[in-house]
C-alpha cells in the first residue's frame, strides 16, 4: 500500500517545537533506547516469564521467549531429593553453561530508570506551566467526537498522512499516542520496575501486590516495553512518511 500525501489543512501553521521540548525529546529517546537495550540483556539470563509472586527453572513459565544463550537450554540432570520422601523438594544440576553476565546490564538499567523518572517529572512540569499539555496534547471536544475521531483513524489506516509543518498542531491519534505512553506506558514501567526490587517490595508489599506479585511485576514490565516498542515503531514510521528531513530539522533545530 502506497502512502497517500494530503494537502496540509487550512489553518495557521505550526509553530515549531519549543527548546526545552526539542531537549526533553533527545534525551527521552537516548535514556529510553538505553534502558531497553540493558533490559534485553538482563532479560536473556533468564529468557521466562511468570505469573504470581515466585519463578524459577524449575516453574512452569507463563511464556518463554527466544532470547539469548538461555533460550532451550541443554536441559537437567536427575532430580535430587531433599528427603526421603518422593514427593518433597528437589534440586537439580544444569547441563550447560548458563550465560549471567548481565551485571552491568543491571547497574545502568537502575541508574537510567531514575534519569527516566527525573525526565519525566521535569517534561511534565514544564508541560504544565508552559501550557504545552492543555495547548498541544489535550485532544479538543471537536476532535472527540466520534466522526472526527473514526475520520482520522481511517486516514492513518489508508496511510493519507499530512505534510509535517515542523512542531505542533498534533493530529487526534499523535495526541492520544503521546498521552498514552506518558501517562500509561511510563507509569506502568517506573511501578512494575520498583516492584521487582525485593526492598521496595519488602518495605511496600502493596506495590508488588497490586500487579499479583513480583512475577507478575516482572511479566506486565515486559508488557510495557512492548507498547513502547511499538509507539516507537509507528512514531518513527509516521514521521518518515510526512517528511522525514523536515521532521528531524525541526525536532533538532527548531522550524
Amino acid at each position: 500500500m502506497s502512502a497517500e500525501t494530503l494537502e496540509p489543512s487550512v489553518g495557521p501553521p505550526g509553530r515549531g517545537h519549543a527548546l526545552w521540548v526539542r531537549v526533553w525529546h533527545w534525551c527521552l529517546a537516548a535514556i529510553v533506547l538505553t534502558l531497553a537495550y540493558s533490559g534485553i540483556i538482563i532479560l536473556m539470563a533468564h529468557p521466562r516469564l511468570y505469573w504470581g509472586w515466585s519463578g524459577n527453572d524449575l516453574t512452569r513459565p507463563l511464556i518463554e521467549l527466544p532470547l539469548g544463550p538461555n533460550y532451550k537450554h541443554g536441559g537437567w540432570r536427575a532430580p535430587i531429593a531433599f528427603f526421603g520422601d518422593p514427593s518433597g523438594p528437589v534440586t537439580r544440576d544444569r547441563t550447560f553453561e548458563i550465560f549471567n553476565q548481565n551485571g552491568w546490564a543491571r547497574s545502568l538499567h537502575f541508574l537510567l530508570a531514575w534519569l527516566l523518572v527525573t525526565a519525566l517529572a521535569v517534561f511534565a512540569a514544564l508541560s504544565v506551566i508552559t501550557g504545552h499539555l492543555s495547548r498541544d496534547l489535550l485532544p479538543t471536544g471537536e476532535e472527540l467526537a466520534p466522526k472526527a475521531m473514526w475520520q482520522d483513524v481511517r486516514d492513518h489506516l489508508a496511510l493519507r498522512i499530512v505534510p509535517a509543518e515542523g512542531g505542533p498542531p498534533y493530529g487526534l491519534l499523535q495526541k492520544l499516542a503521546y498521552l498514552g505512553v506518558l501517562l500509561l506506558a511510563f507509569p506502568l514501567m517506573v511501578l512494575t520496575g520498583l516492584s521487582m526490587s525485593p526492598a521496595v517490595a519488602a518495605a511496600w508489599p502493596w506495590l508488588p501486590a497490586l500487579f499479583g506479585g513480583m512475577q507478575s511485576a516482572r511479566t506486565l514490565h515486559f508488557v510495557g516495553l512492548g507498547l513502547i516498542v511499538l509507539f516507537v515503531t509507528a512514531h518513527l514510521l509516521m514521521v518518515a512518511l510526512s517528511g522525514l528531513g523536515r521532521q528531524i530539522r525541526a525536532m533538532t533545530w527548531g522550524r
